[in-house]
């Protein structure tokens, strides 16, 4: 399994992982799919609380229970109570987004997801004696070129073409409604959204 890296485990990804926690925790689920291993953190996490959690990912260094691709998985329908796919398709060409939501509609009843926003952002933040208000309002880069592959993401939210309007559509025409979709307060640049099958 992957090794723990402090560049990768910085302190907003694991505000990541508790919200990816938190948002599972939500839905009571049986039997749960991780798609993409990571460090295997979430895994280990649900795994150790007597979960039934199965993972999935291209890569057979890093010892999924699976090895196999989103586009294709080997499950059967409905195998699963929720699938949790984060910071993975952005790692897959934009034309295959659609073949990607449409297999985890298939093999899950629920999905939580997060993929890179690279809006511009306001943070805004205020703070009582008994509570704190906090909102993240985005700016997309509408006037930047065409996004193209860096090496890591096909595209991202924000970029030119990847306006969060334009997933959020793409999102409900694959059998999807978005029950949530916010980014993170401690680490803006992950976009979640909780969806549920119409």
């Amino acid at each position: 399994m992957q090794q723990y890296d402090n560049n990768y485990d910085t302190k907003g990804r694991f505000a990541s992982y508790w919200h990816q926690i938190n948002e599972m925790q939500k839905l009571k689920p049986s039997k749960i799919l991780e798609i993409g291993i990571g460090n295997g953190f979430i895994h280990n996490y649900f795994k150790n609380k007597g979960l039934k959690i199965s993972t999935l990912d291209i890569s057979k260094e890093l010892n999924p229970d699976y090895v196999g691709s989103v586009l294709s998985m080997p499950f059967e329908d409905k195998q699963f109570d929720v699938c949790l796919c984060c910071e993975v398709l952005e790692h897959l060409p934009f034309t295959e987004f659609t073949k990607a939501l449409q297999e985890i509609q298939r093999v899950s009843r629920n999905a939580v997801l997060s993929l890179p926003n690279a809006s511009y952002y306001l943070v805004i933040q205020t703070k009582t004696t008994a509570n704190t208000f906090s909102k993240i309002v985005s700016f997309p880069k509408i006037f930047n070129r065409v996004y193209k592959f860096d090496g890591e993401h096909y595209w991202e939210i924000g970029k030119k073409g990847y306006l969060l309007n334009k997933i959020k559509r793409i999102i409900k025409e694959n059998g999807f409604s978005i029950e949530k979709c916010y980014r993170l307060f401690e680490m803006p640049y992950h976009n979640f959204f909780i969806l549920s099958k119409t």
